[in-house]
């Protein structure tokens, strides 16, 4: 099959590509990349540029079998261990704040992984491009391998943020390249299904991510956290070494080191996080240590839109270069980021503040909380998996993403109603009704996106889906914490206030009812109550909003066969 490359820069001329590509669909739109069906070639071939294309067959993925099973089960073994990195470390930071002696870096512990697991999605997905993917792959598992093994030996709190930093670049490559290994390497009739297992794994692991390292820091030390990512990361990459067989290599491949250099736009990552920084800054300071008129605040706030608009203007610039290529954002595919943002941060927002609703107001350990917290975890993740294999029958993704965030919608503003002394029926069933939600659609884009593109763009479509899911766990939680703190902090300052706020503010939550008196907790904990309903709003927002973007989808069905997609 051939396939005319569109890039600027390295000016490819007609190559064979024999990969598999997305599912196809029976409508295809005229805003789509050039498809190599022949029938839909002579439908639209006054309307696209024009490419030439043959009638050869594409050939069947190359990996199936014993060989795709073993290759899934490295790929949800190393997300798994992604997404644990993502929550493990919350019940964590009180010891470890004990040991390195203060609280001022305790947020950076958590914001230092996610921006660079967000930030370098999308350079990620064009290396998986430009260079091979099984080595690129096993490069990032080994970055995700010494950042662990930094934060677990780390001595000082600067270390443990370097390393928590260097996690969040090798998390980024396995996140980008499981997916693409699995759009590269299963049927497409067969890769929801597939994706729903990785899903599944995804959500599992972030969930029990408190549970699990509350265990660690109990019972035996908070750094193994961070050890328990070495066996398990090294058995992953044993093997998909041994196990996975890439597709025929892209063409790309033969592009110049130089080039391919640029192709990955690291400037622009930089400038990325550079403005994740200030944001995540001005959230941890305004109306908490600083008010929201300090100029420090309002600096970093400019800075963020400042910087946000100057990586706007490096994307367009780069053009084919840039890690959010312009001539991809077409209309599913816009619409699937901005779904997929807001769907992770209602996901986050519930499994980060969850806990610390049973942990203060209902007064339960860290383990205790990691348990209540099951009904989401468990629904979340068997609701994914029968998604994924549904999805692989009906075929059409529309009622998926409108199914799922009503429900995500719905069971969040539950969680919004919850008060000090809510039954646990309520709160068991609030989490199903929102875990199903949540599992219903949230695969869902990625495939949506994936069935867009031609599939030479793949690894970057992908990239682009992930980096804004991923950035919208960091920038929904950053909301909802200074959504929760401002308001916890306003009730406890009020008039009626009978206790110190900073005392509470700088009190563990499992502390509380040791450090103050039965006279002051009703009080207390109904100031907690405010303060997390506001972090539930801020869930509740995102996951309606979500629900109205997904109309904007175009109708398409994905069907069995293996021809190009494109599709907008």
């Amino acid at each position: 099959m051939s396939t005319k490359t569109r890039s600027s820069q390295t000016g490819e001329t007609a190559v064979s590509s024999r990969i598999s590509t997305p599912a196809t669909l029976e409508k295809p739109n005229k805003d789509a990349s050039p498809s190599h069906d022949p029938q839909v070639m002579e439908v639209r071939n006054k309307e696209d540029s024009g490419s030439g294309v043959d009638d050869a067959p594409t050939e069947e993925p190359s990996t199936g079998g014993f060989t795709l099973l073993m290759t899934v089960t490295a790929l949800a073994m190393s997300m798994f261990l992604v997404s644990l990195d993502m929550t493990i470390v919350a019940t964590a930071i009180p010891k470890i704040t004990d040991e390195f002696g203060g609280i001022e870096d305790e947020g950076w512990y958590g914001s230092a992984f996610f921006i660079t697991l967000g930030s370098f999605q999308a350079a990620w997905g064009k290396a998986y491009k430009y260079f091979p993917l099984k080595t690129s792959f096993l490069l990032s598992i080994f970055l995700f391998e010494v950042g662990s093994l930094i934060c677990g030996v780390a001595p000082n709190s600067l270390a443990l943020c370097i390393g928590r930093a260097i996690t969040g670049v090798g998390g980024a490559g396995i996140s980008s390249g499981a997916f693409t290994i699995i759009a590269l390497s299963a049927p497409p009739k067969q890769r929801p299904a597939y994706i729903g297992i990785l899903g599944a794994s995804y959500g599992v692991a972030a969930a029990i991510g408190p549970l699990v390292g509350g265990a660690f820091t109990t019972n035996i030390t908070w750094r193994w956290c961070f050890y328990i990512n070495l066996p398990i990361g090294g058995l992953a990459a044993g093997i998909i070494l041994f196990f996975y067989r890439p597709p025929p290599p892209l063409p790309f491949l033969d592009t110049p080191l130089k080039e391919k250099l640029l192709q990955m736009d690291l400037v622009g990552t930089l400038i990325l996080v550079s403005a994740l920084v200030c944001y995540v800054l001005a959230l941890q300071w305004g109306g908490i240590s600083l008010s929201w008129g300090d100029s420090k605040v309002i600096g970093t706030l400019v800075g963020f839109v400042v910087l946000l608009a100057v990586y706007a203007i490096v994307q367009w610039v780069q053009k084919e270069r840039a890690a959010m290529i312009g001539r991809l954002f077409r209309r599913n595919v816009v619409v699937m980021m901005i779904y997929i943002d807001l769907l992770a941060g209602t996901f986050f927002l519930l499994v980060y503040y969850l806990p610390i609703y049973f942990q203060v107001v209902s007064g339960v350990s860290a383990a205790q909380s990691g348990i209540r917290n099951l009904p989401l975890i468990l629904a979340q993740s068997v609701s994914t998996v029968i998604s994924g294999v549904t999805l692989s029958k009906f075929g059409y993704p529309q009622p998926f993403l409108l199914v799922g965030g009503v429900l995500t919608a719905i069971g969040s503003g539950l969680l919004y109603t919850l008060e000090v002394n809510t039954g646990s029926g309520k709160w068991i069933g609030y989490q199903l009704l929102a875990g199903i939600g949540i599992g219903w659609c949230f695969q869902v884009p990625v495939v949506t996106a994936q069935a867009s593109v031609a599939p030479e763009d793949l690894p970057s479509v992908t990239a682009m889906v992930l980096t804004v899911q991923t950035l919208g766990g960091s920038v929904f939680v950053s909301a909802g914490q200074s959504a929760m703190v401002n308001v916890l902090l306003k009730n406890l300052r009020s008039e009626t206030s009978t206790v110190d706020a900073v005392k509470v503010a700088m009190t563990g939550a499992t502390e509380l009812r040791q450090k103050f008196s039965s006279a002051q907790m009703p009080f207390i904990l109904t100031a907690y109550m405010n303060g997390l309903q506001a972090a539930f709003l801020v869930a509740v927002v995102a996951s309606s909003v979500a629900t109205v973007v997904c109309l904007a989808t175009r109708w398409i069905k994905f069907s069995g066969q293996t021809t190009a997609a494109a599709a907008a």
